[in-house]
């Protein structure tokens, strides 16, 4: 027996937006300062943007490359770029203008989205870079600075108003067909292009689901940057369940307080120095929760006198851990039905710990680098971690 039309659709997670905005309609889908838009709302501007894209030339393959912040415009593009069958790259805000320009030409970008707040770091990378890119300028009222912008921009809200509402936007003929390229941070040379497949985002997602327990319309406090791994990978989950995404444009403990109370936020991502910086926010800014609110947390090691003191605050934080390479997390800190009657600081100590594999991680193991074997699982050998999974990179771009 052969896959066919009816047995087979290839996997991908801009199939999340569609179901969502045919039932879920109505349901908030992004809230962004006093903007907020529904999934009906949401895929129409992703199908508009689409069309806009195509209109410009974009075909599938090419680069689309965004430098932004977490507003809805960087959401959205984590549809509408992917609907024209292009590749979706999301550049680090932090890079220098020099990195950002081996970017720009490493993967060949044809058209850049870019927050105007960033416009003068682009403007200096595209100086260098040897592609010229069309730019797209996010014009954001709540951003810091407004400088200058060159007079051959387009503003992006003109690709939503010009764009087709009825677009035939399609899905891929190939899940194995590229649908993002993260760059690494270059910690041991130049930067390197990680590039990500449809079914592999599309089982992240369902892994997230699963391994962090999540309900049907969660409401998400988007902090973990989403040029990092796509934001986690949770941009796709949350469309998958019909979430309410809360936009943060920048990390601030007063802003993150008052929007988990505002929103009644449910679930939210971090690394651990966001997590002290919470845990020891001044008295008057911090507020604590009756309701338990569900933290990710991921990055580096999260100091268990931190945990503890999120704890004590009403948030329950999952420690995971994953890569660039593997679309982020793979392992976390599963709690264990034997920890339920532990002090508050030794649940920490446990919570700190890491890990076991991820649902959709198929095997993860430590090995020794010099014979290849498994070293113990005793806390202290030390090795080398090795997967196999559907979330392993297709390779590095340019660098196979």
């Amino acid at each position: 027996m052969n896959k066919n039309p009816a047995n087979f659709v290839p996997l991908t997670p801009i199939s999340f937006l569609h179901r969502t905005a045919d039932i879920y309609g109505d349901h908030q889908s992004v809230i962004y300062e006093k903007r907020a838009y529904t999934w009906r709302e949401t895929r129409e501007r992703c199908v508009r943007i689409a069309s806009s894209l195509k209109n410009f030339g974009v075909k599938p393959g090419d680069t689309v490359s965004v430098l932004a912040f977490n507003t809805p415009e960087m959401f959205e593009s984590h549809f509408s770029i992917p609907m024209t069958g292009a590749i979706l790259n999301t550049i680090n805000i932090r890079l220098d203008a020099q990195t950002i320009a081996y970017i720009f030409d490493d993967s060949n970008a044809k058209i850049l989205f870019v927050d105007r707040e960033l416009f003068s770091v682009a403007s200096e990378a595209l100086s260098i870079a040897s592609v010229s890119p069309k730019i797209i300028v996010i014009n954001d009222s709540y951003a810091f600075s407004q400088p200058d912008i060159s007079s051959d921009t387009i503003d992006y809200e003109s690709l939503v108003d010009n764009g087709d509402p009825l677009y035939n936007w399609k899905m891929p003929g190939d899940e194995w067909s590229p649908l993002s390229l993260s760059y690494t941070s270059g910690t041991t040379g130049k930067p390197k292009g990680v590039v990500y497949h449809h079914r592999g985002s599309y089982l992240m997602s369902m892994g997230t689901v699963v391994g962090w327990n999540l309900p049907n319309h969660p409401v998400y406090l988007y902090s973990v940057p989403l040029f990092h791994c796509n934001g986690w990978g949770h941009a796709w989950t949350m469309a998958a369940l019909a979430g309410t995404i809360i936009c943060l444009r920048s990390f601030d403990p007063e802003k993150v307080f008052s929007l988990l109370n505002e929103h009644r936020v449910t679930h939210f991502g971090g690394a651990p120095i966001m997590l002290n910086m919470l845990a020891n926010a001044p008295k008057e800014v911090q507020k604590s929760f009756e309701r338990e609110i569900q933290v990710m947390t991921a990055g580096a090691p999260p100091p268990a006198k931190v945990l503890e003191s999120m704890m004590a605050l009403g948030f329950n934080v999952m420690h995971v851990y994953g890569l660039t390479e593997t679309y982020g997390h793979i392992l976390q800190a599963a709690p264990q039905a034997s920890w339920l009657n532990e002090s508050p600081a030794e649940l920490a100590r446990l919570n700190s710990r890491q890990g076991v594999r991820f649902p959709m991680t198929e095997d993860v193991s430590v090995i020794d680098q010099e014979t290849g074997g498994r070293v113990p699982h005793d806390g202290e050998a030390i090795g080398e971690i090795v997967i196999r999974c559907n979330t392993c990179m297709m390779g590095y771009w340019n660098n196979p």
